[in-house]
């Protein structure tokens, strides 16, 4: 087989809908910016424009069995609801969930264009460009030749989100398989043109052609007036990794100069006509509650709806700032409750934990039995996900149905919270993710699609809420805060013996020490939190990395041994050793130190990624100020899938970790939020970044695996370790200096 080449594009300017083509999407519209003034990538939506355009195309309500009926001929590769509910990931699955599920992966049309569906959605980890690039690898096309149709519940097969790094590892192999079975259809299909075997066969630049005696079939050709179809077939073979031409190569960022020029579009962009701005009532107070309310004053101005809906009170106008006034005007009461405030957080979530430790007898016995011991507490505050673009939701409802717009890692998930809210059916509600401004784990849920909707439904008009940052610094849910008690020991000869380790709140991800030790235990006990938490990068990985990684660095000063030696003694997966050796020799780990200098460093795995970070900090001696000057990662995810991308990814994560390392903290008391705001809310800003660098080791004997979490683990231990060379201090918190200094 040789590679791809040519892009078979279709770029012809629209001057009028009549002579719009029928494309692959019915949402997805390109239009010539001379004639019709306004130009977007096929990936945007303009909904002001698609209620004409499905009324053309399809003269009668969509389904997402009639969707496919009207792609019409072509050739396509899917799966059947059976092959899902069978599946691997079948437990993760409702038959409700899954009910209305063609799952059609990949369809080529008579024009020889390729359209791939998936669930996933684009929150700006680029997984639009990392699986086009592994769909044209296995069908000898270029990347511009893929289109993809994201998030979108009805167009979409099921899926669970767009988290926990399995886009790569999960999605990536089933379009693989998905593009090869349409590959091997369209080999089958020129070899029944020419009677011969389709062994015999080879593809290149979107053609099929017989190396002996010239016959040639382009895609277009081979689908035109067909209508095949073909099941995934699970046997295919794919092209293998050292073959690779597309796929391990740093292709550029699909539409990425709409993100540079700034007119790619997302939620908070959207506009429908006559559409309406919505705000929110919202309580002064976590968890208080409303007791009267005098919505008189907003109800006279020009253009305002008032809506109430038991304990839900909004506003609408014709435009954002009269809808922000009119909120203003309506004067309500509320009942505080009494809350814990941040200086009580550990307290309360050690006594409210849901149950009592595990103690286990084998590691009580070896930590008493040990030579050298430490028992330390690990204090992890709340984190906010400051996300570039708040939540936002555009919503319509229309014959009955719902359609909503809103920025969200889980379109199913929220076309479920919608179907619980409003008690209508799954067919009647459409949610569609056009992109959002990143998520880091923070936009698992629809409040802002959910609120949307309400007010849409109460005026009868289509309603759009954008979320101010302020509201999603209160209302969005917080990285857990945690209490983590650690206790490890060693034996007389050096070696560790014992690890216990219990995470109060947190989460237990992460929480397996990835060390040799004959004797230990491990915890996640779950607590009451006084803030609303969920998913965040990497998940409790971080917080648990950062005790584990502390202790083991105590351990080894206990012991007087290297940190790196030390962890090496006890490390016996391969993957890590070689992680943490190459990150160490990139770093420079045995260069020369300085007395105001201090060298730290932490490993760890998650989510099938291997990361070491090296850190390198001053400390002015005066004034115990920090700075971070250099930080060096290290990761193997497996097979690089786009060497830059995945680069930009670790860095990402790198910067990230940064402010949760040293400054992001929520600071709250008695039910209120102190620094809702960018201005008291402390994130990394230029002049904290410190020398970067990212050192990628690709396996390509691996299977990729997700790169979006893991190498930001490794930060925050790596400078709580540099900061303990430097000072000898001990500190077991995080954030570890959010004055700055180490003292505050």
């Amino acid at each position: 087989m040789k590679s791809s080449l040519s892009t078979g594009r279709h770029d012809e300017p629209v001057t009028h809908w009549d002579d719009y083509p029928l494309r692959d999407s019915m949402w997805q519209i390109k239009i010539n910016y001379k004639h019709m003034k306004k130009q977007q990538d096929e990936n945007h939506i303009f909904p002001e424009q698609y209620e004409l355009f499905e009324k053309k195309i399809a003269g009668s309500p969509i389904t997402r069995r009639s969707f496919f009926k009207r792609m019409g001929a072509g050739i396509a590769s899917y799966l059947v609801v059976s092959d899902i509910l069978a599946g691997p990931i079948a437990k993760s699955f409702t038959r409700e969930a899954a009910e209305d599920t063609i799952g059609a992966w990949i369809h080529v049309n008579g024009e020889g264009r390729i359209t791939c569906y998936t669930g996933k959605v684009e929150v700006g980890q680029n997984i639009r460009t990392s699986l086009a690039q592994v769909v044209a690898e296995e069908l000898f096309v270029k990347v511009e030749d893929i289109q993809f149709i994201m998030g979108d519940t009805l167009l979409t097969p099921y899926d669970r989100g767009t988290f926990g790094s399995l886009t790569t590892p999960q999605m990536a192999p089933k379009l693989r398989k998905a593009a090869a079975s349409v590959r091997e259809l369209l080999k089958a299909t020129a070899a029944k043109e020419w009677n011969t075997s389709s062994t015999s066969l080879q593809l290149e630049q979107g053609i099929v052609f017989h190396p002996s005696n010239g016959k040639r079939l382009s895609y277009a050709q081979l689908a035109n007036g067909k209508k095949l179809a073909q099941r995934v077939n699970e046997d295919v073979q794919v092209v293998p990794v050292e073959d690779w031409k597309i796929a391990g190569t740093s292709v550029p960022k699909v539409n990425g100069k709409f993100y540079i020029t700034g007119s790619h579009k997302y939620v908070s962009d959207l506009k429908l006509p006559d559409m309406q701005y919505g705000k929110v009532l919202r309580p002064p107070y976590l968890g208080a509650k409303l007791t009267s309310l005098d919505t008189s004053d907003a109800e006279k101005v020009q253009g305002v709806r008032v809506v109430k809906d038991g304990d839900f009170v909004g506003v609408t106008a014709p435009d954002s700032t009269t809808a922000k006034m009119a909120l203003a005007m309506i004067n309500a009461e509320w009942e505080r409750k009494k809350q814990p405030s941040r200086k009580q957080l550990f307290s309360h979530l050690k006594e409210n934990a849901n149950k009592q430790p595990d103690k286990k007898p084998n590691v009580e016995e070896a930590f008493a039995n040990g030579a050298k011991k430490v028992t330390s507490a690990f204090h992890v505050d709340y984190i906010a996900h400051t996300p570039l673009e708040p939540r936002a939701g555009l919503a319509e409802w229309k014959n009955g149905e719902l359609n909503v717009w809103t920025g969200t890692q889980r379109p199913f998930g929220v076309q479920e919270e919608l179907e619980k809210e409003f008690g209508l059916a799954k067919d009647k509600i459409r949610v569609r993710m056009p992109d959002t401004g990143s998520g880091y784990g923070g936009k698992h849920t629809g409040e802002a699609g959910i609120e949307a909707a309400k007010l849409a439904k109460a005026i009868g008009k289509p309603v759009k809420v954008n979320w101010t940052r302020e509201e999603e610094f209160m209302w969005a849910y917080c990285r857990p805060a945690g209490l983590i008690e650690v206790r490890g020991a060693l034996d007389a000869n050096g070696k560790l013996a014992a690890w216990e380790m219990f995470n109060y709140n947190s989460g237990g991800a992460g929480i397996e020490s990835p060390y040799d030790v004959p004797a230990k235990h491990q915890q996640f006990i779950s607590s009451d939190t006084p803030l609303r938490q969920g998913s965040y990068r990497a998940l409790a990985s971080t917080a648990n990395v950062f005790a584990i990684e502390s202790v083991m660095n105590d351990l080894a000063s206990e012991q007087g041994k290297d940190p790196m030696e030390f962890r090496m003694e006890h490390l016996s997966d391969e993957r890590l050793r070689r992680v943490l050796k190459d990150t160490a020799s990139k770093f420079g780990w045995e260069k020369e130190k300085r007395s105001d200098r201090g060298f730290g460093l932490a490993c760890g795995f998650v989510k099938g990624g291997y990361v070491a970070t090296c850190a390198e900090v001053y400390v002015d001696p005066e004034t115990k100020e920090v700075k971070v000057l250099k930080l060096v990662t290290g990761f193997e995810c497996g097979a690089i899938l786009n060497p830059r991308h995945l680069k930009s990814q670790v860095l990402g994560c790198v910067l990230q970790g940064l402010g949760g390392a040293l400054f992001e903290a929520v600071d709250f008391d008695n039910g209120q939020i102190l620094n809702a705001a960018f201005s008291s809310y402390r994130v990394p800003r230029f002049k904290d970044i410190p020398e970067t660098e990212v050192l990628l080791i690709n396996r390509p004997d691996l299977p990729p695996a997700g790169a979006g979490e893991a190498p930001i683990i490794g930060v925050a231990p790596a400078i709580r370790n540099a900061i303990q060379d430097v000072t000898g201090e001990r500190i077991n918190k995080l954030p570890l200096v959010p004055s700055g200094k180490i003292r505050a």
